[in-house]
């Protein structure tokens, strides 16, 4: 980004973990994007003093900024407020830039009068059930794991797929985490066949399935 990050705190305390794990958001942006397509980036985290008597959650507010003088602004809320208020706040930080990334793909896309294959990350097989019908993919960039079925691999091809395929995909926010709503192949290595018989992509270390 041509600007740093900014981050401001209402009525929320600026604890060890938020920034960073902002900062890896923010990340993860840049890279469903190109850098020289984000000019800055402004995270407001705010709470009301009045959470505690009426449950007033808390609330994120992400504003990018991107050439030709274009602002693009999400906002997000939990929609049942937790007692556990750091996992609240984590997963409404999520929320907030994975709208975010649906709406800085989206007009970037149309803005670059480019297809949507262009658009979609990249990612690799790392575990598949083919009995099961179902997989992870993990993004080659990133530790970001990727549920995925095989109705959401186009073209009909989950027979296809192996351990260490190249992917491009398309996901969204589930209530367990990332899924997959479209899968297509981009290149077939080879895999191997785990004890538990799943398969599993052999992967450097620090980078293993779950």
């Amino acid at each position: 980004m041509q600007v740093p990050l900014e981050i401001s705190y209402k009525n929320v305390d600026k604890v060890d973990w938020l920034e960073d794990f902002i900062q890896r958001q923010v990340d993860r942006l840049q890279r469903h994007s190109r850098d020289r397509d984000l000019i800055s980036c402004r995270v407001a985290v705010e709470q009301d003093h009045a959470r505690q008597q009426r449950g007033n959650p808390n609330r994120i507010r992400i504003e990018v900024s991107i050439p030709g003088k274009k602002r693009l602004v999400t906002t997000a809320e939990p929609k049942v407020v937790q007692k556990d208020s750091e996992n609240e706040l984590r997963n409404v930080i999520r929320d907030a830039f994975r709208a975010m990334e649906k709406r800085l793909k989206k007009t970037l896309s149309e803005r670059r009068h480019d297809t949507k294959t262009h658009e979609e990350p990249r990612a690799l097989v790392t575990v598949i059930f083919p009995e099961e019908g179902y997989g992870f993919l993990k993004e080659t960039e990133s530790d970001e794991e990727i549920y995925f079925h095989k109705n959401s691999v186009l073209h009909n091809d989950f027979d296809r797929l192996t351990l260490g395929t190249e992917v491009r995909y398309e996901a969204e926010l589930g209530e367990e985490g990332l899924q997959a709503t479209s899968v297509q192949i981009v290149s077939k290595p080879g895999s191997r066949i785990s004890p538990e018989g799943g398969d599993v992509l052999d992967v450097p270390e620090g980078r293993q399935p779950r």
